[in-house]
């Protein structure tokens, strides 16, 4: 997906329409209604955002993005997550904050501008752009990126168009096996020594390259660039004496 709107959705292209929705073809949008999310979005001043999930029938990767009931939009959470990492109002950082995952989001016209020079066209996943979405928000991440509860969808974590709910204990465990894969360097396999591999794996693998190449191109692109300065750069620690 990422690749084709690199390709055919340049900014100029698309300056007629007032927000783009870049969305995977897994989602379930009985619970959506885009009239009432665009009212939303628009009357929050959220730049960039997305649906939340409905968290009992979706797969989800972020708290962040789990639906909250009780609320119409949400910006932040305030939770424990990935077992380590507490999330709370102060927060200032994706995924606490200031983030929307790449399966089903919503630019503005202005954000879209900035957010299409960063997807690198040779990079097909995009991995690693999510956590730089807050650098296109128009302003304070914390505010103008945000999460729509009241308008939802389902994410069923399907591999591809012609997945079904039925294959998806056996993604699951694809997804599973690719994450505990540690990826050798061409020096240490060969093509021809390669074992074989279901497609599922060979995406997540491919995914996890790219992000850090990604990553890797972020930080020289900021090396090189005398004139960068981070508005979201943390100040150092005094240490206490």
């Amino acid at each position: 997906m990422w690749w084709y709107a690199k390709r055919f959705l340049h900014p100029d292209i698309v300056s007629d329409y007032a927000f783009i929705f870049l969305w995977d073809e897994d989602l379930g949008i009985e619970n959506f209604n885009v009239g009432r999310y665009l009212s939303i979005i628009k009357k929050e001043g959220l730049q960039i955002s997305q649906p939340a999930l409905d968290p009992d029938n979706s797969e989800v990767h972020h708290d962040l993005t789990a639906r909250d009931k009780k609320s119409e939009v949400h910006r932040k959470i305030n939770k424990t997550i990935g077992g380590r990492r507490r999330c709370d109002e102060n927060s200032t950082d994706p995924p606490c904050t200031g983030f929307v995952e790449m399966m089903a989001p919503v630019f503005s016209r202005a954000s879209w501008r900035c957010v299409w020079h960063m997807i690198q066209n040779d990079l097909v996943h995009a991995w690693g752009l999510d956590f730089q979405l807050g650098y296109c928000a128009q302003g304070d991440r914390t505010k103008n990126i945000g999460i729509v509860d009241s308008e939802y969808v389902v994410h069923y974590g399907l591999a591809t168009l012609g997945g079904s709910a039925a294959n998806k204990t056996n993604a699951e465990e694809q997804d599973q096996a690719a994450n505990n894969i540690s990826l050798p360097t061409s020096e240490q396999l060969a093509p021809s020594q390669s074992p074989p591999s279901d497609p599922r794996t060979e995406v997540r693998k491919l995914s996890l390259v790219e992000l850090e190449r990604f990553k890797n191109r972020w930080k020289k692109a900021i090396r090189e660039d005398n004139c960068w300065v981070d508005p979201y750069q943390k100040p150092p620690q005094q240490s206490k004496n």
